[in-house]
């Protein structure tokens, strides 16, 4: 079996959610999907669980972050800067925040953070390997 991803978030909206992941570039498996779940596919490898705050508890009883709280960052690779630059537009437009940090080009790479309706948030990265200075120069 081919190794794989489920990065499981609890939304207040699941569709508004499965709306803005839509928007941002992710596809929706139906055959994983129901009133309390969407299964959003990235990629064969990743895919996000939105799950409501109810569905969520039958996982787990820990509290919730506080709203504006992060416990983690998720990294998606791009295909081009211009993509990278759609997607914190997609993301502005349907409900999430874009450049939740600040903007990061180092050249052979270019960061754009990203956060979904309920704050989690999401990196959209490009990187030109073959740019990437050698180990010693790097600062």
């Amino acid at each position: 079996m081919t190794k794989m991803i489920f990065v499981s978030l609890p939304v207040t909206d699941l569709k508004a959610s499965t709306a803005f992941y839509k928007a941002v570039g992710f596809e929706q498996n139906l055959q994983f999907s129901d009133d309390t779940a969407a299964c959003m596919v990235w990629s064969e490898a990743i895919h996000a669980m939105l799950l409501t705050h109810a569905k969520w508890r039958t996982f787990t009883q820990r509290p919730f972050p506080p709203a504006g709280a992060v416990g983690s960052m998720l990294s998606l690779s791009m295909d081009s800067r211009d993509a990278v630059d759609a997607m914190n537009r997609a993301a502005a437009a349907h409900g999430g925040q874009a450049d939740v940090n600040p903007v990061e080009d180092l050249g052979f790479m270019y960061t754009r953070d990203l956060a979904d309706p309920d704050g989690h948030m999401w990196a959209a990265i490009w990187m030109d390997p073959a740019a990437i200075p050698p180990a010693d120069r790097q600062s």
